[in-house]
């Protein structure tokens, strides 16, 4: 009793955390879950699914309740994430792109009247959104983009073109998602890009989806897309702040996305511990059951150690966030560095404790598994992650 009080304390601090999980795994459970494998198999968004998200107050859980939102913390945030990747780290991979990278940005970066036009319909499901960033040949290299914006009257002309985009399609005829936000090269200062950020509409003259990308290792339930801007007309009222603001609210936004992130790790571990300990009490070998060997007492006991301590990580780190602001890069890189490795070893190991059956789809973990892998390149590679926790600890030595 004393252990499942504590438990809640540190996962579940107030009423309102807690119901929002029960919520969540009670929508995972009945919806979530019995399409799973099937939209993974095919490839396929479950764009439907992903609209009841809406309606459970989840699409803006960040947002401000009055545009829309349920103006909830990075907690929240967290809890919702884990519960969600337990089952579909692949749907879930497309909520993070929308509640995340779009409306919780938009949320904290736009103007007033920025947020009135777009957040209520971004919140509801009724419009789907993505953030461009990567490019062909730029990744974690963000300055050296090569998508430019031009004044040109009231408007900017977007030449250039993104990739590995996140709900940058919606179907399979491959229309564009109803909204991206698109960071794009406005000039220099003294030899250094000027990153501005801009709102893009469906209907946008120019905007299009270059393809559709198949065939990825996981998260097959998302779609990824490239997206094309030749000569694509914004009026200058989409665009976000001012000229050369990208960066600082970039910086911040990847805090909340990695912690996110991290968070998906933590519903994969949890999944598969939660699948290999059920299957090695129940599966003889040898006239004892699986768990009674040393080698899968190992496997096990390793798995739930080091999710338990990710989990506590990711969801210490949540509790001291702020999300009006930035500053804690130290943390966020940590947990997503740790959540993204440690979830795709215990995988691993969940594949080699169900043996034969953990090599189908059948038993959930080898979808698992496969997912896992993009944590450690989406939303920062880990080496991005190892060198930037390596020079604040230089910087900041006080930190530890």
């Amino acid at each position: 009793m004393d252990t499942q009080y504590k438990e809640m304390d540190l996962y579940n601090p107030t009423d309102e955390h807690k119901m929002l999980r029960e919520t969540v795994r009670s929508f995972v459970q009945a919806e979530v879950e019995p399409q799973a494998q099937e939209y993974d198999s095919k490839e396929i968004f479950n764009l439907d699914l992903f609209r009841k998200l809406g309606e459970l107050g989840l699409l803006g859980i960040t947002a401000d309740p009055n545009h829309g939102g349920s103006g909830m913390d990075a907690l929240a945030a967290v809890i919702a994430h884990e519960e969600l990747s337990a089952a579909d780290p692949g749907f879930c991979l497309a909520y993070l792109a929308h509640s995340m990278l779009f409306v919780n940005n938009l949320s904290f970066n736009g103007s007033e009247e920025q947020k009135q036009k777009f957040l209520p319909r971004l919140c509801s499901g009724e419009h789907v959104g993505a953030m461009a960033m990567s490019e062909p040949a730029v990744g974690t290299d963000v300055l050296a983009m090569e998508t430019t914006a031009k004044k040109e009257g009231d408007h900017y002309i977007l030449q250039g073109r993104k990739m590995w985009i996140t709900n940058g399609t919606i179907d399979e005829s491959r229309t564009p998602c109803d909204l991206v936000w698109v960071y794009a090269k406005t000039g220099e200062i003294d030899g250094r890009p000027l990153l501005s950020t801009f709102i893009v509409e469906r209907g946008f003259p120019g905007f299009s989806v270059g393809q559709k990308i198949k065939d990825k290792l996981g998260m097959r339930a998302s779609n990824t897309a490239e997206l094309v801007f030749e000569s694509c007309k914004v009026p200058s009222s989409h665009l976000i702040g001012q000229e050369g603001d990208s960066l600082g609210h970039m910086m911040k936004n990847l805090e909340i996305e990695r912690v996110t992130l991290a968070a998906m790790g933590v519903g994969i571990a949890r999944r598969c511990v939660e699948i290999m300990n059920k299957y090695a009490n129940e599966r003889m070998a040898f006239g004892q059951r699986l768990n009674q060997f040393g080698q899968i007492q190992s496997y096990i006991a390793e798995s739930f150690a080091e999710y338990r301590a990710m989990k506590a990580y990711v969801y210490e780190t949540a509790r001291m966030m702020d999300l009006t602001d930035s500053g804690n890069r130290l943390d966020s890189d940590g947990v997503k560095l740790i959540a993204s490795k440690g979830s795709k070893a215990i995988a691993d190991r969940a594949i080699q404790v169900l043996g034969g059956y953990g090599y189908v789809g059948e038993y959930v973990v080898e979808r698992l598994w496969r997912d896992a892998k993009l944590l450690e390149i989406g939303g920062g590679t880990i080496e991005a992650h190892q060198k930037n926790i390596a020079r604040d600890l230089i910087k900041f030595p006080s930190l530890l």
